[in-house]
């Protein structure tokens, strides 16, 4: 059988990119995208928060000097940290695209649907590849409850021209905890409402229990072990949430951030037999489903690795080596890090702290506040905290987690030593830039 194309991917994220131009010097292939070509991390996702969390972080860095010889406290100007933001994801659709056409890879935009295992509809034409490949991501999860219409979304958020007076966010989860955090320090009040009393579940609780009171002495206020029922719109700009748990509050936007669900509603996929469950597409170790000539990549699958953008071109990359031959093994994932940006950043890779202690006859854990040594003291993070986990028989660093204004940059450096299996010796048998948050390593284990 002739097929229009070697392998069709549907989704121009980076998942999708990925596997793009990874086959595009050996195979003829397709790129459909149904939003914004360039996917959600760069166009309404972690790019354009992070621009706006650098921002707002500035501002609190500044505030932690006012008594180091820095006196005047900053203002967060919303429309022109809007504007910077658009500087950046205003760019984003048509250079991938640009990308994709200068690379030679072919593009389509429209919503995809299977006909049959090797055949999509978009619109109203037809493409076949000899495979296809899923990579159409997730969309914020709306609550069903009255007056649902009222939710706004993250995407929302980042696109916001004004910041509203008083926000809410339904969940604890990172995208409300980042949001949350950008909103308060810009000078709103801002409402967390959660189901139970846990934030960032996936994180140990006694370092979500710090973050929270940090967050809560910042003025956000939690609302735990609270269920959202009802959203009642009053007048043009209000809204009344209505809980199980208290009397109503009345906001000005409230915004839904209680997980994510993958975009396969209009593929079609239990029409042509594809396995599929509420968390995402049944593939194996070799991202394959149970179709043969169909695969499936990042956000639309269901695993238990982190549904994180690096994830995605990982599985990406992996995939387009698969189709050329260059591997056949299954996919092996590295420590992945995963770091909430919420001012201050909670941070962690590798085996867990729950883990860990369940096995202390194996691993030896490290607890150790860090606001009095000189990184945390030259940046005023008094509150700064790292744990590390080391394997007793080999002395190797293999799980860490972090809360610092900074624990970007050291849970990179950890999770270097764990993907690399280094020993505490080779870790500091050379010299990086002193003082630096890197030159701090050989105390950590």
């Amino acid at each position: 059988m002739a097929f229009d194309y070697d392998t069709i991917v549907i989704g121009g994220g980076p998942g999708g990119l990925a596997v793009a131009y990874g086959l595009n010097d050996s195979q003829s292939v397709l790129v459909i995208e149904g939003n914004l070509w360039g996917g959600t991390c760069p166009n309404f996702g972690c790019d354009p928060k992070k621009m706006l969390y650098g921002v707002v972080e500035a501002r609190r860095q500044a505030i932690r000097y006012q008594e180091s010889g820095l006196p005047v406290e900053p203002k967060i100007d919303w429309s022109a940290m809007m504007a910077f933001k658009h500087s950046y994801t205003d760019k984003v659709p048509t250079g991938t695209a640009a990308g994709l056409k200068s690379a030679g890879i072919n593009q389509l935009h429209g919503t995809a649907s299977f006909v049959d295992k090797h055949t999509l509809r978009v619109g109203d034409q037809q493409v076949t590849g000899k495979q296809i490949v899923i990579a159409t991501g997730a969309r914020p999860n709306i609550p069903d409850i009255p007056g649902k219409a009222a939710f706004k979304t993250s995407t929302d958020f980042l696109n916001l021209a004004h910041l509203p007076k008083k926000v809410g966010f339904v969940g604890a989860g990172y995208v409300a905890i980042e949001l949350a955090n950008i909103a308060v320090e810009a000078g709103a009040e801002v409402h967390i409402f959660q189901h139970n009393d846990r934030l960032l579940r996936n994180f140990p609780r006694a370092y979500t229990e710090r973050l929270k009171k940090l967050l809560a002495d910042k003025g956000i206020q939690f609302h735990l072990n609270t269920n959202v029922t009802e959203l009642n719109a009053v007048g043009n700009d209000q809204i009344k949430v209505i809980t199980d748990h208290a009397a109503p509050i009345t906001l000005n936007a409230i915004f839904a951030a209680a997980g994510r669900r993958p975009n396969l509603d209009q593929l079609n996929l239990t029409g042509i037999g594809v396995d599929i469950e509420p968390q995402g597409v049944k593939v194996d170790d070799h991202l394959r489903t149970n179709v043969s000539s169909i695969y499936a990549i990042g956000d639309a699958i269901a695993k238990s690795v982190p549904k994180l953008t690096p994830v995605s071109g990982i599985e990406g990359r992996y995939v387009a080596g698969l189709l050329t031959g260059e591997n056949s093994g299954p996919i092996h994932y590295p420590a992945i890090p995963h770091t909430v940006f919420a001012g201050p950043e909670l941070a962690q890779v590798g085996m867990t702290l729950e883990t860990a202690e369940r096995e202390t006859e194996q691993y030896v854990i490290h607890d150790q506040p860090v606001g009095t040594w000189y990184t945390y003291h030259r940046l005023q993070d008094k509150d700064a905290h790292v744990t590390t986990i080391v394997d007793k028989a080999t002395g190797k660093l293999v799980g860490a987690v972090v809360l610092a204004v900074n624990a970007e940059e050291l849970i990179n450096d950890f999770s270097e030593l764990i993907t690399h299996q280094t020993s505490a010796e080779k870790a500091t048998d050379w010299t990086p830039v002193y003082p630096s948050v890197t030159s701090d390593l050989g105390y950590f284990y």
